[in-house]
């Protein structure tokens, strides 16, 4: 018979909305244990939340950034940079998603990335390459369920903990 513990939880519906840099205390929490524990950021320190604050103020000047709440608590945030620096990559762009580790698997991320993906493709961007540090099934699995295509592998090109990681790059068109 099945534990309590073995039963999924129930799927979240979030509230999306644009960021604003209150929520740098929210998504410090969010984001440094990535960094901490996992090489899903090649990130090496754990972001002070003035610095996240900082960051926000300045990729929101230019590309959105949104973040997700259940019952009013931010538990993930997605985002978009530019890509490359030359201006003839600047429809290009490459987005970042993140969810609190207690709320993985719960439908958060999927709704949230979407939603970027729909404000990017209003603002005329035509392309949008997710970097993904391999493996991590539940990263591809939603950049392809939210329109990715895998579209290069570079074996061993980060190092964190000691140890060569491959990077996959996802992408998706948004204007053909």
């Amino acid at each position: 018979m099945a534990g309590i513990a073995d039963v999924p939880a129930a799927p979240l519906t979030p509230a999306v909305r644009a960021v604003t840099t209150a929520d740098a205390a929210a998504i410090c929490a969010i984001y440094n244990p990535y960094v901490e524990q996992t090489v899903i950021s090649f990130e090496q320190a754990p972001v002070a939340e003035t610095d996240m604050a900082r960051r926000i103020a300045e990729y929101t000047a230019l590309y959105p950034w949104l973040v997700a709440a259940v019952n009013g608590k931010v538990v993930a945030y997605a985002y978009a940079t530019r890509w490359r620096t030359r201006a003839a990559y600047d429809y290009t762009l490459e987005s970042t998603v993140y969810v609190d580790k207690e709320y993985t698997g719960r439908g958060i991320a999927r709704p949230l990335y979407l939603q970027l993906l729909r404000e990017l493709k209003a603002r005329g961007v035509r392309a949008v390459v997710g970097c993904i540090a391999l493996p991590n099934d539940a990263s591809v699995a939603l950049h392809e369920k939210c329109g990715f295509v895998k579209v290069a592998h570079f074996p061993q090109v980060g190092r964190k903990f000691e140890r060569w990681i491959d990077v996959g790059f996802w992408q998706a068109t948004l204007i053909a």
